[in-house]
C-alpha cells in the first residue's frame, strides 16, 4: 500500500516523504514534534532515514499514560528531549479556574503548541484521515500565529493501514497500548474523547484520575477563597460532571469560572 499506481506511474510514499523532508530542510534543522504515538514513531524514523539535521521533542503533560512514557524512555531516550511543563495539569486547571473542555482547550495550547516556537520548520505526524478538520491540512503550511514558522506533515496523505504497514515493514517499535484496544494515544481523560472512552481510560490509570480530581478540588477551593457561588460543592461532583461531557450555560461559565480567553490553537 505504500506504493500505489497513479496516472503518472507508480508512487513510493516513503521515498516521496523522504524527498519532501530533504527538500525543505531548514538551516537550523527540523524541530520534530514527537508524541510517542504510532504516527510520531513513523515520522521520527523517516526523518532519520532522510539524513537531515533535526531535534525531536516530547511535551510532558503530567496526565500521559504511564506505559507511553515508559515506552519513550525505553526506545527513544537518546533521540527525544522530554520537555517538562512549568506546572502540572491540576495546577494549571486551578490557575485557569475551569477544567479543560472541548470549548476551553487551554491544555493543548499550554503543553503542546508552544513547542518549536522560533524555529523555521516543525515536522509532525498529522494525517488527513484523523479528522474532518485535519482533512483540510496541506503537507507544507504556515503557522497561523508565527509567520517565521512553517509546518511540514510528510505523511499527511497516509492511511492508518499504511502507517501500520510501515511499522511492520521496517520493524519500528511502538507503544503496546495499541495492542490493548487503544486506537489513539494521548492525554488520559482528554475531553475530546467520548465520555465512555475517557471513563475507560481513567479506569486503567487511577493515579491519573486522582490528578484530575485534585484539579477539581483546587478549583473549588479557589472559588471558595474568592467568595464565588459554587456550581459544584465537592470534587467528586465536579469530576462526575466533567466526565459526562455535559455543557454548562455560557453565563454560568462567565459567572462561576471567569471569562475564558482565546484558547484557539495553531
Amino acid at each position: 500500500m505504500l506504493k500505489e499506481k497513479t496516472l503518472f506511474g507508480k508512487v513510493d510514499k516513503v521515498a516521496y516523504a523522504i524527498a519532501q523532508i530533504k527538500l525543505h530542510e531548514p538551516p537550523d534543522g527540523y524541530y520534530v514534534s514527537f508524541s510517542g504515538g504510532k504516527d510520531s514513531c513513523v515520522i521520527l524514523d523517516i526523518v532519520q532515514r532522510a539524513g537531515v539535521k533535526y531535534d525531536a521533542h516530547y511535551n510532558v503533560t503530567t496526565v500521559d499514560p504511564t506505559d507511553l512514557v515508559r515506552f519513550i524512555y525505553q526506545y527513544h531516550y537518546n533521540d527525544v528531549t522530554m520537555e517538562k511543563p512549568e506546572m502540572p495539569m491540576w495546577r494549571l486547571a486551578e490557575k485557569k479556574g475551569i477544567m479543560p473542555t472541548r470549548i476551553a482547550r487551554y491544555c493543548c495550547a499550554e503543553y503542546k503548541e508552544k513547542g518549536g516556537r522560533g524555529r523555521s520548520v516543525i515536522v509532525t505526524g498529522v494525517r488527513k484521515e484523523e479528522s474532518a478538520k485535519r482533512s483540510k491540512r496541506k503537507m507544507m503550511e504556515p503557522c497561523n500565529h508565527h509567520q517565521e514558522t512553517h509546518f511540514l506533515h510528510p505523511i499527511i496523505d497516509w492511511s492508518t493501514d499504511e502507517v501500520w504497514d510501515y511499522i511492520n515493514t521496517y520493524n519500528i517499535p511502538y507503544c503496546k497500548l495499541y495492542d490493548h484496544g487503544w486506537k489513539r494515544i494521548g492525554c488520559v481523560g482528554c475531553p475530546f474523547a467520548s465520555p465512555q472512552k475517557r471513563t475507560w481510560e481513567l479506569s486503567q490509570y487511577p493515579q491519573i484520575a486522582r490528578i484530575w480530581k485534585h484539579g477539581c478540588k483546587a478549583i473549588i477551593d479557589r472559588q471558595k477563597k474568592e467568595g464565588r457561588n459554587l456550581k459544584f460543592k465537592t470534587a467528586d461532583e465536579f469530576y462526575t460532571w466533567w466526565l459526562s461531557d455535559k455543557a454548562i450555560p455560557k453565563d454560568d461559565m462567565i459567572n462561576i469560572f471567569g471569562v475564558m480567553g482565546d484558547e484557539s490553537i495553531t
